[in-house]
């Protein structure tokens, strides 16, 4: 899998003045997830402290599974977007409701989505994005 673009999340805890990993398995996930990667390729990190309800870190990973089915099925961000949506019956009246607006509930309809589509056309979201909130 040289040339990864696959998604991967691991969590860590501040332990001091350093983020360590949680357990053995995140920091095993972590080290097969950088030998993936070519030398040179670019890598977007994006951290967030965790709170109640996880809903802002969701969104980031949404949307990287959005982008990463778009690139794969060659769609635009925005077209594939709409597409889970309109299968996630957020689109009411010509009206796509915003993410960000939408419940814990709407949202985990639409990683359902987002992992039925993958399955499709053969991208392994599970594990990548918790199934629920």
């Amino acid at each position: 899998m040289k040339g990864s673009d696959d998604i991967l999340s691991i969590k860590l805890v501040k332990n001091g003045d350093k983020l360590v990993y949680l357990n053995k398995g995140m920091q095993a996930i972590h080290r097969e997830y950088i030998k993936s990667l070519e030398d040179g390729q670019i890598v977007e990190v994006y951290f967030e402290g965790q709170n109640d309800n996880g809903t802002n870190l969701q969104l980031a990973k949404i949307h990287a599974c959005i982008r990463k089915l778009a690139s794969e099925i060659g769609m635009t961000f925005e077209a594939m977007k709409l597409e889970l949506k309109e299968r996630s019956g957020l689109v009411i009246n010509g009206e796509a409701k915003s993410f960000s607006d939408c419940s814990i509930d709407e949202l985990n309809l639409v990683i359902h989505q987002i992992i039925e589509t993958g399955d499709f056309v053969g991208i392994n979201f599970r594990g990548k994005i918790p199934e629920s909130l």
